[in-house]
């Protein structure tokens, strides 16, 4: 599998917005974890950027979890870029 770098930004008032989709968006990333695809994901401490790394097929498939996602969905996540990483350590 390759791995997958993704980082994206957060809307304003991103702890307000966020609150009704949480629940579903926490479980889909513990679902996607459980299944081998996502190895770690989170936000920055400002909260104005999202970060993570996924061990996928290939980026269609990365992007297909990012926009299926609730907070891409509902406009939480408001642009998003992915690309293959090479880990060196």
């Amino acid at each position: 599998m390759t791995k997958y770098v993704l980082w994206g930004s957060c809307c304003e008032d991103v702890v307000t917005k966020r609150s009704p989709f949480r629940e579903e968006h926490l479980a889909g990333l513990a679902q996607q974890k459980a299944d081998g695809i996502l190895v770690t994901i989170g936000p920055t401490q400002d909260l104005t950027k999202v970060f993570g790394i996924y061990e996928a097929t290939d980026a269609a498939q990365v992007r297909h979890l990012i926009e299926s996602d609730p907070y891409w969905v509902n406009g939480i996540w408001t642009e998003y870029e992915v690309k293959e990483w090479i880990q060196a350590i």
